[in-house]
C-alpha cells in the first residue's frame, strides 16, 4: 500500500510541474527512475519493492501486454498515407541482425557464458522504445517518413520480440528431461493458442463495438472502458488456454486497431493513459534496479556491451536494411542512431528477473540497467541536434520515393 500511495503522490507532484521543468529536459520517465532510486533502493527504503513474489511477476506480464496491445494500435497511425516507411526491413532484417550482432559482442565481451543466456539478454536490450525520444517523434522539423518508420518500428518489435523471449528463457530454466524439441513444440503451441485466442476477441470486439455504434447503444466516448478491457481479456484468455499471453495482446490490437482508430481517437485514450502510468511504475521500478545492482559500481565490460548495443548492433543492421530505399543517408542515420531504450527492455529485464536464478539474472539485470542510462543520456541529449540538422536540410518527402519492404 505505501508503494501505491507514493507512485500515485508522485503522479500528482508530477502533473503539476512538467510542463516546467520539461524546460530542462526532465522527462517523466527519468523524475520516477531518479524517485525510484532515492525512495526504493538501498538497505532501508522508504518504499519496499520485492520483485522475486509472483504477485510482481504477474503485475509485469500484465504491464507488458497492456503495452503490447497499444504498441499494435499506434501501429496503425500512418496507414491512410498509403505508403511504405520501410518498416518491413526494419523489422524483418534489421532487428534480428541487431539481435545476432547483439549476441555476438555479448560472446566476445563474457567469454564462457551460456549461449542462451547471452540470446536473452539480446533480446531484452535490442528493441527500441521511444519513450526517451518522444518529444522528437512530435519534432515537424524532422521529416514525417522518419519519425513514422521509429514509430511503427517501436511499436511492433516488442510484439515480435516476446515470444523468442519467453522461448530463449524456458530455455534457461527447463528442467534436464525437457528437450530442445520439447520446448520448441511449447512455444509454437503457446503461440498458437494466443494467436487464435487474440484473433477472435480482437475480431469479436471490433464487430461489437461497430454493431453497439450502429444501434445506438452506446457512444464512442463509453467505449473508452471497452478499449481499456480489451489486453486484460486477452491476456487472461490466453493464459487460461495455456497460450502466449503477450503474443494474445498484441493480436488482438492489431484486429482492434481498424475499428478502434475509425470510431476516433478518444477512443484509445483511456487504455493509453494507463499503458503511460504502468509505463512510470516501470520507471520507478528500474530506479531501485539501478540502486541494488550499481551500488558497489559497474564493470567495464558491462559499459562496453551497452554502448555497442546502441551504436554498432543498432546502426549497421538499420543502415544495411533500409539501403535502396527511398531514404536519404541522413535519414538512414537518424533512424539508425535514435533507437532508444526504455520501458520495453526494462520490463523484459524484471521477467527474466524474476524467472532466472542468481547470477544469470544479475547478469542480465546489470547490461539492461547500463544500456537504458546510457540509451536516456545519448539519445535525450543527440535529438535536438538532430533536429536542428534536419530543420537546416530539409529533405524531399515525394512518394515515389518510398518503396515496400519486399521492392
Amino acid at each position: 500500500m505505501v508503494a501505491v500511495l507514493v507512485l500515485l503522490s508522485l503522479l500528482f507532484v508530477w502533473s503539476l510541474v512538467s510542463d516546467q521543468v520539461a524546460r530542462w529536459s526532465i522527462t517523466a520517465p527519468i523524475a520516477f527512475a531518479v524517485a525510484g532510486v532515492v525512495l526504493a533502493g538501498g538497505d532501508r527504503p522508504v518504499v519496499s519493492l520485492d520483485l522475486e513474489t509472483h504477485t510482481f511477476q504477474r503485475c509485469v506480464e500484465i504491464v507488458l501486454a497492456v503495452m503490447l496491445f497499444t504498441d499494435a494500435t499506434e501501429g496503425r497511425e500512418y496507414e491512410w498515407r498509403g505508403k511504405s516507411v520501410g518498416e518491413g526491413r526494419l523489422l524483418g532484417l534489421a532487428l534480428p541482425g541487431s539481435v545476432v550482432l547483439a549476441t555476438l559482442f555479448g560472446a566476445l565481451l563474457f567469454p564462457g557464458t551460456s549461449w542462451w543466456l547471452l540470446a536473452v539478454a539480446a533480446l531484452v536490450v535490442m528493441p527500441m522504445d521511444l519513450a526517451p525520444v518522444l518529444m522528437f517523434l512530435k519534432d515537424e522539423r524532422v521529416p514525417l517518413r522518419v519519425r513514422a518508420a521509429l514509430n511503427i518500428e517501436g511499436g511492433f518489435n516488442d510484439g515480435l520480440i516476446s515470444p523468442l523471449f519467453v522461448f530463449c528463457v524456458a530455455n534457461l530454466v527447463s528442467a534436464e528431461g525437457d528437450s530442445l524439441g520439447d520446448l520448441v513444440l511449447n512455444a509454437l503451441k503457446g503461440a498458437g493458442y494466443a494467436v487464435l485466442a487474440g484473433g477472435v476477441l480482437g475480431f469479436l470486439a471490433a464487430r461489437l463495438v461497430r454493431w453497439a455504434l450502429d444501434a445506438g447503444w452506446a457512444t464512442p466516448a463509453g467505449l473508452r472502458m471497452a478499449s481499456l478491457a480489451l489486453p486484460f481479456l486477452a491476456y487472461a484468455a490466453s493464459v487460461l488456454i495455456g497460450g502466449n499471453g503477450f503474443v494474445a495482446a498484441f493480436v488482438t490490437g492489431l484486429c482492434y486497431a481498424r475499428t478502434a482508430h475509425a470510431i476516433g481517437s478518444d477512443n484509445l485514450d483511456l487504455v493509453y493513459d494507463v499503458s503511460h502510468l504502468m509505463a512510470l511504475a516501470v520507471w520507478f521500478t528500474f530506479g531501485k534496479l539501478i540502486a541494488d545492482e550499481f551500488a558497489h559500481g559497474i564493470d567495464l565490460p558491462v559499459v562496453a556491451y551497452a554502448l555497442l548495443a546502441l551504436t554498432v548492433a543498432r546502426f549497421v543492421p538499420v543502415a544495411a536494411a533500409l539501403v535502396g530505399t527511398g531514404f536519404s543517408w541522413a535519414e538512414r542515420s537518424a533512424i539508425g542512431w535514435l533507437g532508444s531504450r526504455g520501458v520495453t527492455s526494462i520490463v523484459f529485464a524484471v521477467l527474466a528477473y524474476t524467472q532466472l536464478e542468481g547470477d544469470d539474472a544479475a547478469f542480465v539485470v546489470n547490461v539492461t540497467c547500463a544500456t537504458v542510462l546510457l540509451s536516456v543520456f545519448l539519445h535525450g541529449v543527440t535529438m535536438e541536434p538532430v533536429a536542428r540538422w534536419f530543420a537546416r536540410h530539409p529533405q524531399s518527402e515525394a512518394p515515389s520515393t518510398m518503396v515496400g519492404p519486399d521492392q
